[in-house]
């Protein structure tokens, strides 16, 4: 059986542009061909019961994305001619995508959702909320799809974990010099993951926007050394919460005025690319606004919530869970873009305690909270995707070939959600029974159970004020406000000096090393945030299955 037909050619095939025979149109490999479908179904099978079973001992959900990529050069090199089409690296990119969407999607966005009604003691919400955020989880990477390329979310930003998988593959691919700079980072980054630090920071810092990545880890060490040397608990008086509301707001009015000001434009045939992409991205919100609403509907009769609350009541419920939900899932995918970390818990907890001084009842703050932490998850980890694919296919050097090639990782990804739905719909009562759920879980139910708290209100209103100022003066393309806001919201104190030690050596190197340092320190960071990774990953299914 030849798995992939329409792919068997060189390697060198890789970058943009036409195949060799005649200057035809390339063909992208197919993500549904049969060999490909069957690499992508086991690989997300895998992908999603290590992440579930990670998210629910370990409280951390690993990235698989390379281990999908590893599988597929590994199956290339056999010499039968049933592996022949695995040594495109675009069949390699349709593998790494579908794991590490299955993996993503069952632990965040499935399985934590459905862990906080277990909690809470309203098993009937269970399946109810596994059907609504599996239709959430759907969405949210289609959106992304979507918007990728756009004003928004630009193919150019970092997005340094789909940038790692790229270099990996290429070495693979290639081997050379890049083989051997993207080796160096790769020990790099298992070495110092070993010694607990995290690598990642580091390599994010080599290839982030200078400005953003500064902000990042000005959160990062502010909110590690604030206490101990200044006495300031920054959590206690909601701080980083308040910043990310005031910064996420104004990012909000930011995306809103590139939309409308693409919507003044020329005529679509006399538009720039930028306006189209601004168009395509006003559509997108639309279509998202309107599917988020339907989500939001739907949980609330299938949850049985709707008995719990006034027809006003029940109104403004609706239209806050769509709203936060879709602000939810845009500050993930910004804050994912610049800086490689996903601060999704963190901003689920935002939105949980607004709706908590709005006032709604218990049952359906859980809706609520479930319901937003589903959305972001996916978002992001499509854009990651998209990225190493973007650059595996030559950078948008052929138009035709890039599309068709994001058309193949939508259907690879939705594979990997659709095997992930499967795995945790057959699996969570073997968890629950055991009471293991994601730990976040607990915290989303005990703020729930406190209640409102007028001085929360108070705090969340005075530091949305400097949040949303940062987040003006940088403008939609640096987000300072909240990639400062991401940072202090993520409680790992070395993260902050790797920042600095990687925004040190960016500076530094091009001194010393000379004009190829920027290429050369690309190659490493995508080898250290890999490192990392795969060792991140290793580490958590040994201690898991210890």
């Amino acid at each position: 059986m030849s798995t992939n037909a329409d792919t068997a050619r060189p390697p060198t095939a890789a970058a943009g542009g036409t195949n060799d025979v005649g200057g035809a149109p390339r063909r992208h490999p197919r993500a549904l061909a049969p060999g490909n479908l069957v690499l992508t179904v086991v690989l997300s099978v895998f992908g999603a019961i290590v992440g579930v079973q990670l998210l629910a001992t370990l409280g951390v959900t690993p990235s698989t994305s390379l281990i999908g990529a590893l599988a597929a050069m590994t199956l290339a090199r056999v010499p039968l001619v049933a592996f022949r089409g695995f040594r495109s690296v675009h069949a390699q990119n349709l593998a790494q995508t579908s794991i590490s969407s299955a993996t993503f999607g069952a632990a965040n966005s499935l399985f934590l959702p459905i862990g906080i009604p277990f909690l809470f003691g309203l098993d009937n919400m269970i399946v109810p909320m596994l059907i609504g955020v599996s239709v959430a989880m759907l969405v949210d990477a289609w959106l992304l799809y979507r918007m990728y390329d756009t004003p928004a979310f630009p193919a150019s930003n970092p997005w340094a974990p789909g940038l790692a998988a790229a270099e990996a593959i290429k070495a693979g691919d290639e081997g050379g010099r890049r083989a051997g700079v993207l080796g160096l980072g790769l020990v790099t980054g298992v070495a110092g993951a070993a010694l607990a630090l995290p690598m990642s920071a580091f390599g994010v810092a080599l290839i982030g926007g200078l400005a953003s990545m500064a902000a990042f880890g000005a959160g990062l060490l502010s909110i590690s050394y604030a206490e101990p040397l200044l006495g300031l608990d920054l959590n206690a008086m909601y701080l980083p919460h308040g910043m990310m509301i005031g910064a996420g707001l104004v990012a909000l009015v930011q995306v809103g005025r590139t939309v409308l000001k693409a919507r003044k434009a020329t005529a679509p045939a006399t538009g720039t690319p930028a306006d189209d992409g601004a168009r395509r991205l006003g559509k997108s919100l639309r279509l998202g606004f309107g599917a988020y609403l339907a989500i939001s509907v739907l949980l609330s009769l299938g949850t049985g919530i709707v008995t719990h609350m006034s027809v006003g009541m029940l109104i403004a419920f609706v239209l806050y869970a769509t709203v936060a939900a879709f602000l939810h899932e845009l500050l993930v995918g910004i804050a994912s873009m610049h800086s490689g970390w996903f601060p999704a818990f963190a901003i689920a907890l935002i939105t949980l305690l607004i709706g908590i001084l709005v006032g709604f009842p218990p049952e359906a703050l859980v809706v609520l909270s479930g319901f937003t932490a589903a959305t972001g998850p996916a978002f992001a980890d499509m854009g990651y995707d998209l990225k190493a694919g973007f650059l595996l296919r030559g950078e948008g050097a052929d138009p035709a070939f890039e599309l068709e090639g994001r058309r193949q990782q939508l259907i690879a990804a939705m594979v990997g959600f659709g095997i992930a739905i499967v795995v945790v719909a057959v699996s969570y009562q073997m968890f629950f029974a055991k009471g293991q759920t994601a730990p976040i879980d607990a915290a989303y139910v005990a703020a729930i159970k406190a209640g409102p708290s007028v001085e929360t209100a108070k705090q969340l209103a005075l530091w949305a004020i400097p949040g949303a100022i940062i987040q003006l003066i940088g403008g939609s393309r640096r987000q300072l406000g909240i990639m400062l806001a991401t940072g202090l919201l993520i409680t790992t104190p070395m993260a902050g000096w790797m920042v600095a030690a990687g925004l040190a050596v960016r500076v530094l190197a091009p001194r010393f090393l000379g004009p190829k340092a920027k290429e050369n320190l690309e190659i490493f960071a995508g080898g250290a945030i890999a490192g990392d990774a795969l060792y991140s990953f290793g580490n958590g299914v040994w201690t898991a299955t210890k």
